[in-house]
């Protein structure tokens, strides 16, 4: 991880509304806090809802805590995220087996990729590579849990990042 180049992480979920823009927005937050040269982004699996604004639900769940999610549309997941991204995480299990297989198509069709792949929660000592459960159907609980286990994994990610920094 370079101190000039920007290095670049992608949060994706299914429909990139609810659990990915808060994995994005979170995760932005603490790598502000530390100081990392580190771009977030997020984007979806699928194309259900492109150019729509996070859940609403998610939205205000997360301003309560002070994160901002407003400002972000949903994009689905294309072949160039994996040269123009470092890191591709994952938010469950169902999201990295398809984004696995969007990797070996783009590895087919682009050649040499950049982005490594992994879940949310790979490194998470609270949520150890647990799914972020999708709260679209559910109450605020879900929305909540989805705030909690960003917060974990995105601090683990933390550590992981300073690692790499200092071996860089």
């Amino acid at each position: 991880m370079s101190s000039r180049t920007p290095y670049k992480v992608l949060c994706v979920c299914l429909g990139n509304i609810c659990r990915s823009p808060t994995a994005e927005v979170v995760l932005r937050h603490y790598c502000d806090v530390h100081n990392l040269n580190i771009v977030v982004d997020s984007a979806g699996t699928s194309n259900y809802h492109p150019s729509k604004a996070p859940d609403l639900r998610s939205q205000e769940h997360a301003l309560k805590r002070g994160y901002d999610l407003s400002g972000l549309r949903a994009r689905q997941l294309k072949l160039r995220d994996f040269i123009e991204f470092d890191l591709i995480l994952a938010m469950d299990h169902d999201n990295l087996s398809d984004i696995l297989a969007l990797q070996a198509r783009a590895r087919y069709e682009l050649g040499q990729l950049r982005a490594e792949v992994a879940l949310m929660s790979e490194y998470d000592p609270e949520y150890p590579k647990q799914a972020v459960p999708d709260p679209y159907y559910g109450g605020a609980h879900g929305f909540e849990r989805v705030l909690d286990q960003c917060e974990s994994s995105s601090l683990a990610w933390i550590n992981v990042f300073k690692m790499q920094q200092k071996r860089a």
